[in-house]
């Protein structure tokens, strides 16, 4: 009768036997009674759905929209509206993992199509799908690495990577033992004249570097690639997605493991999350890799089928061999990013790429030319985002912007502002934020 109860009274009398207690009171007398909840919960009354709507009309109408002009990792791009219609479709809406290849046959078409789409944009040779976000790819990297060399016990960190990931970083490796060194930056770059004497030292499982950098700059990894091989140690890099739409690929450089967050290609900010992390590699180090691998075959008629080809999971192989169990942004992400870049093709990623790179080259010359805005890392290039120092209470100038409906960038500290353009913003808006300085 009442079949979303989870237990009846007789369900719970006969469980309350089997374990030879009496009552709930029993079952929970161990608990401190000044720790108990006395009394009814406080619940509010029932409401119609009009009500329902109303308050959460309410509630919504506290949220503020502004107009971003902040990156740190996390871009404002545009959303084919076709998107959201899509992936909001029932047989589409889950996050849920295609075991079943005979059922699953669109899930892993799609998944097949956002590995190709990846493995071609980062120039590397295999794509997982996939990681929960960027920090985790890249710290799963980071033990993958581990994994994969030899009587290694440390990872080579850039200083210029972003914190937010490197703390991340830090967290998985204090449980695997792996000790986490930093490599010295220059005036916002890193310093690869130290990674010779490091590398020497022996024991390093990796290099992890940051394509562009936490600052927005634009880094030159030559030669990097061949330091780090003729040591053994697996090269890696971190990239926001997108912008390799532009950039040298993690491949052409020499990487071995390209990792970075892919919130880039089309998803939305959205308060913080779902966002999606990707992890490309080279074939050989394929069975090193967390997440799963979608692999084209055909069927006993010939047909074109898809089918789980990689799943290095702790349900399928000893524990002691598995890696990741992170696999739920298989679903509704993947597919997310896998329409954004099927709408966008090559030419839209690039040209939103462009947008992005120009108007930020815009607002970081009229920012110094109003005399009270000056480089903070002199003579570096940048892609949509970068760095200035304020003469001024930056305090009060983000406040002003705030006021004002901007979303003035992220204070990085006491005198410089890291600002980004995507190509959501507009001439207009870059020329409104700069009003206000004046």
């Amino acid at each position: 009768m009442f079949k979303y109860f989870p237990h009846t009274t007789d369900d719970i009398q006969h469980m309350l036997d089997v374990i030879g207690m009496k009552s709930l009171d029993d079952l929970y007398a161990d608990v401190p009674k000044d720790v108990r909840l006395k009394g009814d919960y406080h619940l509010p009354e029932a409401k119609s759905e009009m009500e329902i709507r109303h308050y959460f009309e309410e509630l919504g109408s506290e949220n503020q929209q502004k107009i971003c002009f902040a990156g740190a990792g996390v871009y404002d791009h545009y959303v084919p509206s076709v998107i959201p219609q899509i992936t909001s479709r029932s047989e589409y809406l889950t996050s849920y993992t295609p075991y079943q290849a005979e059922v699953s046959q669109g899930t892993l078409h799609y998944i097949f199509e956002y590995q190709t789409m990846m493995a071609r944009l980062t120039g590397m040779q295999v794509s997982n799908a996939s990681m929960y976000d960027g920090s985790t790819a890249t710290a799963e990297a980071a033990m993958m690495a581990h994994a994969s060399v030899r009587k290694s016990d440390r990872v080579l960190i850039s200083e210029t990577i972003d914190p937010k990931v490197l703390e991340v970083v830090k967290t998985y490796a204090h449980f695997q033992g792996v000790g986490i060194e930093m490599i010295p930056q220059n005036n916002g770059a890193t310093d690869f004249s130290t990674l010779p004497d490091m590398l020497a030292q022996g024991g390093v499982a990796g290099v992890i570097v940051q394509q562009p950098n936490y600052y927005g700059i634009i880094e030159d990894f030559s030669g990097v690639a061949d330091m780090c091989h003729d040591k053994k140690a697996l090269f890696i890099i971190n990239s926001i997605a997108a912008d390799l739409a532009l950039l040298k690929s993690p491949g052409e450089w020499g990487a071995d493991i390209a990792v970075g967050e892919a919130q880039s290609l089309g998803i939305p900010m959205a308060w913080g999350g779902p966002y999606l992390g990707y992890m490309c590699t080279l074939e050989k180090h394929m069975r090193k890799m967390p997440g799963r691998i979608v692999g084209q075959t055909t069927d006993q008629d010939g047909q074109r089928v898809f089918v789980l080809t990689l799943q290095a999971r702790e349900q399928h192989i000893r524990r002691e061999k598995a890696t990741s169990n992170i696999c739920s942004n298989q679903g509704l992400m993947t597919l997310w990013v896998t329409l954004y870049m099927a709408l966008m093709g090559k030419k839209g990623l690039r040209h939103a790429a462009q947008m992005g790179c120009d108007g930020a080259h815009y607002l970081h010359d009229a920012l110094l030319a109003t005399g009270r805005f000056h480089d903070a890392f002199p003579g570096r290039a940048f892609l949509n985002e970068f760095c200035v120092k304020y003469d001024g209470d930056l305090d009060a100038l983000q406040q002003l912007w705030l006021e004002n409906g901007f979303f003035g960038g992220v204070k990085i500290s006491d005198d410089t502002l890291m600002l980004a353009m995507t190509e959501q913003r507009t001439k207009d808006e870059a020329d409104r934020l700069l009003s206000l300085i004046k």
